[in-house]
């Protein structure tokens, strides 16, 4: 195997890291950062003027803005409510300490520690961090003026909470559902394209020398999850959004049509793990006959068609399955030679032929 030129190496992290600034300049983006902003400046106005010793702790609303601002409705309320019940939970730790010792260098430490505890319970999901963080602020900030910093404390922040949940839901999010059916979209013509890459390995010197493709391979579940996290994102951005109703996109049609692709990803992983090991001659490898890498070659570019029109019902559809099993017949004769079955041979053109077989049904559901 022949490691990728620097160059190579690169070129992909300054693709990857471009494709990290513009996730973060996409729209849903930028228009969340444009309510926060908005949400934090509503709810400092309005801190300034709370009645009595709240008005001295304003500082605490703007963040009850930013444990608010989520992307989607659902997870704004969860987080808003879990955060805000660490927070009184951190209180109420504080406050059996001030009822008995006083703060002291051996009760920080000891409400420290039985924070971290009791936020390991599971029961404050997104809030859990401030269950001590409430519960230290209060002993060492608060002090003596305990009541008063901690009303201040958890009112204000509840503000900014409300404040967030109110600009989020009157300037409700869209859904996430069109962005997911362009990541299966797009999911589906990596899996074609890695096809097509396999076919032009077997179409240049022999033996290949390039790798990549083998890792792209390895990388396709990852992708499969990512893809399953963007539908997962989609189905929680419409609870409780009204802009749902008017969403033509069907999750669970987007969630079948993924489930369809992870099984061709799973099976395109296996074609690529056969044709590695028979190039690279690893241990319990299936011989590869060079003279079958043109129909191989053929066959991969054929499926690789029918794997980029996955699930359409189109007479173009129809037209490149039925080329891609003539290419797969041409495969299974050549493979089935009298003078290679004389050998006796059950090499790795036998098992890429078995599963781009399986690919061609499965891309056919």
């Amino acid at each position: 195997m022949v490691n990728l030129p620097a160059r190579h190496r690169v070129e992909r992290a300054a693709s990857a890291l471009w494709s990290s600034v513009r996730a973060a300049f996409r729209a849903p983006r930028l228009m969340l950062a444009a309510k926060t902003a908005l949400a934090v400046g509503i709810s400092w106005f309005i801190a300034l003027r709370m009645p009595g010793a709240t008005d001295e702790y304003p500082y605490y609303a703007p963040l009850g803005v930013l444990v608010s601002m989520y992307p989607t409705l659902m997870d704004s309320l969860k987080t808003s409510v879990q955060t805000l019940f660490g927070l009184l939970a951190g209180i109420g730790l504080a406050f059996l300490v001030l009822l008995t010792w006083g703060p002291n260098v051996w009760t920080i430490s000891l409400v420290a520690g039985a924070g971290i505890v009791l936020s390991g319970t599971g029961w404050f999901g997104a809030g859990r961090e401030y269950v001590p963080i409430a519960a230290l602020f209060v002993l060492i900030i608060g002090g003596s003026d305990f009541d008063d910093y901690s009303l201040g404390y958890a009112t204000q922040m509840g503000v900014g909470a409300v404040v967030g949940l109110a600009v989020n839901l009157l300037i409700a999010p869209r859904t996430l559902t069109a962005f997911a059916a362009e990541r299966v979209d797009a999911f589906r013509l990596q899996l074609a394209e890695h096809l097509r890459d396999i076919a032009e390995v077997l179409g240049g010197e022999w033996p290949p020398q390039r790798e990549d493709w083998a890792r792209n391979a390895a990388s396709l579940g990852d992708t499969a999850r990512d893809v399953r996290d963007a539908l997962r994102q989609a189905e929680t951005s419409r609870k409780g959004n009204p802009r749902a109703r008017r969403d033509r996109q069907d999750p669970q049609a987007q969630r079948e049509r993924l489930e369809q692709l992870e099984r061709i990803a799973f099976v395109i992983r296996d074609v690529s793990e056969a044709l590695a090991d028979a190039l690279w001659e690893r241990p319990g490898r299936l011989d590869l006959d060079a003279s079958l890498a043109d129909p191989l070659r053929a066959a991969c570019a054929r499926v690789a068609v029918c794997v980029e029109r996955t699930g359409e019902g189109t007479r173009e559809a129809h037209e490149a399955r039925a080329y891609a099993a003539a290419g797969l017949r041409s495969l299974a004769a050549a493979v089935d030679d009298p003078e290679r079955r004389a050998h006796g041979s059950f090499g790795a053109a036998t098992l890429i032929a078995m599963h781009l077989r399986r690919i061609l049904e499965l891309s056919r559901r």
